[in-house]
């Protein structure tokens, strides 16, 4: 009872007290909550300067990536001169939307000199043997458009002149189905094998043997290509010749002891796959051959 009146006593400003100090407590943890959401604020905010600086440097990188590509294609070799030797260095790595490398794509647009700027760094044995989505390397394209000054740089600096691509092909494949003599004899003189066969199973000479150059046959076979080579159809480059219309081959192929009663898959002979006033002259050249 004698606690109660005291309490009842006590003057007013020990409420006063109380109740401010409650009020400093609520206004404290509003403040500390607002700091904590300004501090999230702040950092959301950076991590989103922080990105968009990304991927501003990334847009920029990409735009340079474009226009090393754009110069690769267009043979402008000033741009790759301008570049330091760090930064030459690493433009060897950069791919294009096809797997193709800067060395791809000036070796296959017969841009010799973006070429040999690129051979000049030490890191170009890394990729000079690299394959695009089709697995065709720098050497593939070069021989194929004929470019010899590229396919004689990039096999002094090391490319494998035997290298195959996705469709089993090497650059002599290629040399040979398009009758480039000259890119031929230079494969050849780096040790290109004369019988290596591709998915389809044709040799060079298969495919010289289709175009009908005579003069790039002839080379192969003494450089020891097969005559008798048989692709996964069971077909010989004498078929191959005697299919396209190509006699001049044909005849070629008889008189360095082709078979012409080989058979393919199908049953047919030489003679059998030949039209009818081709089939004449391949008799009388194979009777010559057995006189």
């Amino acid at each position: 009872m004698i606690l109660f009146l005291f309490i009842i006593l006590l003057p007013a400003k020990y409420f006063r007290v109380t109740h401010i100090h409650k009020n400093t407590l609520i206004d404290k943890t509003n403040q500390k909550r607002r700091d904590c959401f300004f501090v999230k604020v702040q950092i959301k905010v950076k991590s989103m300067e922080m990105k968009m600086e990304l991927d501003s440097e990334k847009r920029e990188e990409n735009t340079q990536e474009k226009d090393l590509f754009k110069a690769a294609e267009e043979g402008d070799s000033s741009i790759f001169e301008s570049l330091s030797p760090q930064s030459l260095s690493k433009s060897l790595s950069l791919r294009n939307e096809d797997a193709r490398s800067l060395l791809h794509v000036a070796a296959s647009s017969g841009h010799s000199k973006v070429v040999k700027i690129l051979l000049s760094c030490d890191e170009s044995a890394e990729v000079i043997n690299s394959g695009d989505e089709e697995g065709w390397a720098p050497l593939h394209s070069a021989a194929s458009i004929g470019n010899l000054d590229i396919v004689e740089a990039l096999l002094n600096k090391g490319a494998d002149v035997n290298i195959k691509n996705n469709g089993g092909r090497t650059a002599l494949h290629y040399a040979a189905s398009k009758g480039r003599m000259n890119i031929a004899e230079i494969l050849i003189s780096h040790n290109a094998k004369i019988n290596l066969k591709d998915k389809v199973g044709c040799t060079p000479l298969h495919r010289a043997a289709s175009t009908g150059n005579s003069e790039l046959c002839e080379y192969l076979i003494e450089e020891g290509a097969d005559v008798d080579a048989v692709d996964r159809a069971g077909q010989t480059p004498l078929m191959n010749a005697v299919v396209c219309y190509n006699k001049e081959v044909a005849l070629l192929l008889i008189r360095h002891g082709a078979d012409v009663d080989v058979e393919d898959k199908e049953g047919y002979t030489v003679l059998g796959r030949a039209a009818d006033d081709f089939r004449a002259i391949l008799i009388d050249a194979a009777k010559t051959m057995l006189e």
